[in-house]
C-alpha cells in the first residue's frame, strides 16, 4: 500500500514527521511513503530511502491560515498535494499533523465525500481508566447537527471500532446530560430514538460526560460543538491535573524524595493518558483514510498514526462505510446535502 505524509504539517515539521516515518519504513515492509514538502528540509532527516519518495513543493499551509481558503488558493500546498494523490489513486491514505480546519477542508474537496453520507465527522481515540480507549465522534467537523448525522456517526465508529481497534460487537453510546431515554434537547431526543430502532450496531443508551474515560462505551456519538468542548475540556483538565501534580511533589524534600521512586510510573500514567498514543483523528465521510496526527506529535505520535492508517487500508474501513450505506443498512434515514 502507499501512504502520502504531508511532511511540512506540524509543530515539528519536517523533522519529527520525517522521523516516524523512517520508524515506520523500518516496520512496515508493505508500505510505500509519498513524502510531500521542501526536499531539502526532509532530506535533513532522511537516513533511508528505501520505499520512500519525496515531492518536492515549496508551499504549505500555515496554521492560523483561513482553512477554506487556504485550500482553494495553495493547491500546491503539501497537504492539498497529499490529498490528491489519494483523489487521483496514487496513495491509499493521506496523513497531516498541519491544520486541522484545513485538512478537513482537504479531505472533503479534495478527497470527497462518501455517496449518501451527510456529514464527514473527525473521530480520535481517547484514553480510558483501563488503557482500552473510545472512539469518539465528531470532535469538530460540524458545529452542528441533525439526528441523522448522529445516526451515520454512530455506524462509522462501530465499523472502525470493530475492524482496527479489533473489538466484538462495539458498544456505542449517545452523549447526553443523563442516561434516561427522555432527558435531552431536540437533538438527542431524536437521535436517541433512530439509534433505538437500528441494527446495524449495538447502541445502549445514553452517556453522561463523566462517565467517559470509566470504560462504559466503545464509541460516543454527539455533535461537533459539544465533542470539541469536551475535547478541550479534558486536554486543559489533564495538562492542569499534572501540573499540579509536579507542583506538589516537589514542593519538599520528602515530596521530592517520593517523586523520584514514583517516577517511573508516574511517566506511564501520563503516556496511559496521553491520546495521541493511540494514533490520529480519523477523518470518517470521506473516500478514502484521511487522518490528522496531533499538531505536537513526535515521532512516535507519526509512527503510530502510520500504524492507524496501515490498519484503516488492510481491514477496508472506507469500502465497509460505503457497503453499509449502499445496502441501506439503517434503513434508509440518511439524508442528501
Amino acid at each position: 500500500m502507499k501512504i502520502a505524509i504531508d511532511a511540512m504539517g506540524g509543530d515539528h515539521a519536517p523533522k519529527e514527521i520525517v522521523e516516524g516515518v523512517m520508524k515506520a519504513a523500518a516496520q512496515f515492509k508493505d508500505i510505500e511513503f509519498l513524502l510531500f514538502g521542501k526536499e531539502s528540509a526532509i532530506r535533513e532527516y532522511l537516513t533511508d530511502e528505501t520505499r520512500i519518495k519525496i515531492i518536492h513543493t515549496d508551499e504549505k499551509i500555515e496554521s492560523d491560515d483561513e482553512p477554506v481558503r487556504a485550500v482553494k488558493r495553495k493547491k500546491q500546498a503539501s497537504m492539498v498535494l497529499a490529498a490528491q494523490a489519494v483523489k487521483d489513486g496514487l496513495a491509499d491514505a493521506c496523513i497531516s499533523a498541519g491544520n486541522t480546519g484545513a485538512l478537513m477542508s482537504t479531505g472533503l474537496f479534495v478527497v470527497g465525500r462518501i455517496k449518501g453520507i451527510a456529514r464527514p465527522a473527525l473521530a480520535p481515540t481517547l484514553p480510558t481508566i483501563s488503557g482500552k480507549g473510545f472512539v469518539m465522534l465528531d470532535l469538530g467537523a460540524n458545529s452542528d447537527a441533525k439526528p441523522e448525522h448522529l445516526l451515520q456517526f454512530g455506524l462509522m465508529g462501530s465499523i472502525y471500532a470493530e475492524k482496527v481497534r479489533k473489538i466484538e460487537k462495539p458498544r456505542v453510546a449517545l452523549l447526553n446530560i443523563g442516561t434516561e431515554e427522555t432527558k435531552g434537547n431536540e437533538l438527542t431526543k431524536k437521535a436517541y430514538h433512530l439509534m433505538k430502532d437500528q441494527d446495524a450496531f449495538h447502541f445502549i443508551g445514553n452517556i453522561e460526560a463523566r462517565d467517559l474515560l470509566m470504560d462504559v462505551a466503545d464509541v460516543v456519538v454527539t455533535d461537533g460543538f459539544t465533542g470539541n468542548m469536551v475535547l478541550k475540556s479534558l486536554e486543559g483538565t489533564g495538562a492542569a491535573f499534572f501540573s499540579m501534580l509536579k507542583m506538589s511533589l516537589l514542593s519538599g524534600f520528602k515530596n521530592k524524595l517520593a517523586a523520584s521512586f514514583l517516577k517511573k510510573d508516574l511517566m506511564e500514567l501520563k503516556s496511559k493518558m496521553d491520546y495521541s498514543e493511540y494514533g490520529g483523528a480519523c477523518l470518517f465521510g470521506v473516500g478514502a483514510p484521511v487522518i490528522k496526527a496531533h499538531g505536537s506529535s513526535n515521532a512516535f505520535g507519526i509512527f503510530t498514526t502510520i500504524r492507524q492508517a496501515r490498519d484503516m487500508v488492510e481491514k477496508q474501513v472506507v469500502g465497509t462505510i460505503k457497503d453499509e450505506i449502499d445496502n441501506g443498512t439503517l434503513g434508509g434515514t440518511f439524508i442528501h446535502e
